[in-house]
C-alpha cells in the first residue's frame, strides 16, 4: 500500500467514524481513551445556546509540558481563540512530561486564582480528578485537550481524532515502508500516558491482521518525552535488536529525538520510522531521507477548540451534554458527543510532497 492509499485510507475512516482522538504527542487521548470509572462527563446546570459570549474571563492552559515544542504550538492557538473572544489567557505547567504531582499543584494553584476555566492536558487519566473535581465545585470549567482524565473529572474533552484509526494508521504507513516485513519497535512516551497506551492497544491489535504476519513487534521502549532518553532509547533498540526494520513513536518528542539518531546513523534510510510528529520537528529528517511519511492533526487548532469549549462552558452555552453545539470562530460548529468529548478531526499525513506546506 502506498502513501496516498494511507491517506485514502484514513479519509475513509474519517467518513465512516467519528475521529476524536487524542496525538502527541504528544500525547492525546480520545473519548474512548479511558474507560468510564466514574460516570459519565460533569456537566453542571442548564445551557444556553444563546448566552452572550463573557469577556473579560480567565483561562488558564495547562500543558503536559511547557516548553514542550508541540504544546507551546497548542497553546498559542488556545490563546489566539480565548484573546480573540475578549478574555484574559495564561499558561502554567510542570517542565517534565512526568511531574504528575507537579500538575495537580497548578490545578489547586489556579482554582485558588480563582479562573474562570482551566484547560489540561493530563500526565494521568486518574491523579487529577480530585484536584479537578475541587476545581469544578469551586465553579472552575474543565475542559481537557490532547489526553484526557476519566470523564466525570471534567466537562468536555476536545479530542484531536480518532485513538483506533491513529493507531491502526501509524502502523499501516510504517508496515508499508518496510514492505510488510522485518522487525519493528515502538517508541512510546511514559508509561502512564493515557493516549499512547490506547494507541499502542489499537496498534498490536492491528498487527494480528493477516496482511502483518510477516511483522513482528519486538519490543515497546520509554523515553518518558524526554529528548535525551528518547535518543538513548534508539540507540538501545538499534543495539538489542540490530535486524529492526522499522521504528513507529507516537509522540512527537520521541519521533524527533529517533530521527535524531537515525540520521546520524549507518541506519538512515534502511531503518524506517515513522509515527506522531510537526513538519517543523521533521522536514529537515524528511528530506534527507530518514523519515519517509508520519502523521499528525494540527495541534494548533487542537488549542484553538480548546480555548473556544473553555468560554462556550463559561459563559453557560455548553455544559458538556451529547448534543449540545458551539461556535469556534474559523474552526467551525462543533457538536459535543458521547461522554463529553468534542472531536478536532481527522490527522494528516505528512511526506516530501506537502511537508513544506505547513508550518508548525
Amino acid at each position: 500500500m502506498r502513501t496516498s492509499s494511507i491517506r485514502r485510507t484514513c479519509a475513509a475512516l474519517a467518513a465512516a467514524t467519528s475521529l476524536a482522538l487524542a496525538v502527541t504527542a504528544c500525547g492525546g487521548t480520545t473519548k474512548s481513551d479511558v474507560k468510564n470509572e466514574s460516570g459519565s462527563a460533569a456537566p453542571a446546570g442548564e445551557a444556553d445556546p444563546n448566552a452572550p459570549t463573557k469577556k473579560g474571563l480567565t483561562v488558564g492552559f495547562l500543558p503536559k509540558q511547557v516548553n514542550n515544542p508541540y504544546f507551546t504550538t497548542a497553546d498559542k492557538g488556545g490563546q489566539k481563540a480565548v484573546e480573540a473572544l475578549g478574555s484574559t489567557f495564561k499558561e502554567v505547567g510542570p517542565t517534565s512530561a512526568t511531574d504528575t504531582s507537579g500538575q495537580v499543584s497548578y490545578v489547586n494553584t489556579l482554582t485558588q486564582q480563582q479562573v474562570d476555566a482551566i484547560a489540561v492536558s493530563a500526565q494521568d487519566p486518574g491523579a487529577l480528578c480530585t484536584a479537578l473535581k475541587q476545581a469544578m465545585k469551586n465553579g472552575v470549567k474543565i475542559v481537557t485537550y490532547d489526553s484526557d482524565t476519566k470523564p466525570g473529572c471534567r466537562n468536555v474533552f476536545v479530542s484531536q481524532a480518532g485513538a483506533e484509526d491513529l493507531g491502526r494508521t501509524q502502523i499501516q504507513l510504517l508496515a508499508e515502508q518496510i514492505g510488510y516485513k522485518g522487525e519493528i519497535a515502538i517508541l512510546s512516551a511514559a508509561q502512564t500516558a493515557t493516549n499512547q497506551n490506547l494507541w499502542i492497544d489499537y496498534m498490536k491489535d492491528e498487527l494480528k491482521d493477516p496482511k502483518y504476519k510477516d511483522v513482528k513487534l519486538v519490543k515497546v521502549a520509554y523515553g518518558n518525552d524526554d529528548a535525551q532518553q528518547s535518543f538513548q532509547q534508539t540507540q538501545g533498540l538499534l543495539q538489542e535488536y540490530p535486524k529492526l526494520a522499522g521504528i513507529v513513536s507516537p509522540t512527537t518528542v520521541g519521533i524527533k529525538a529517533a530521527a535524531q539518531y537515525l540520521s546520524g546513523s549507518k541506519y538512515r534510510g534502511t531503518v524506517k520510522l515513522s509515527g506522531l510528529g510537526t513538519p517543523n520537528d521533521l522536514r529537515s529528517y524528511v528530506k534527507n531521507g530518514t523519515v519517509e511519511a508520519f502523521e499528525l492533526w494540527d495541534p494548533a487548532k487542537l488549542g484553538e477548540l480548546a480555548g473556544h469549549a473553555s468560554v462556550a462552558l463559561a459563559s453557560g452555552q455548553i455544559t458538556g451534554k451529547e448534543g449540545q453545539t458551539f461556535e469556534a470562530g474559523e474552526l467551525g460548529t462543533y457538536t459535543i458527543g458521547k461522554d463529553g468529548v468534542v472531536d478536532l478531526g481527522k490527522p494528516t499525513v505528512f511526506d516530501k510532497d506537502n511537508i513544506d506546506d505547513f508550518d508548525f
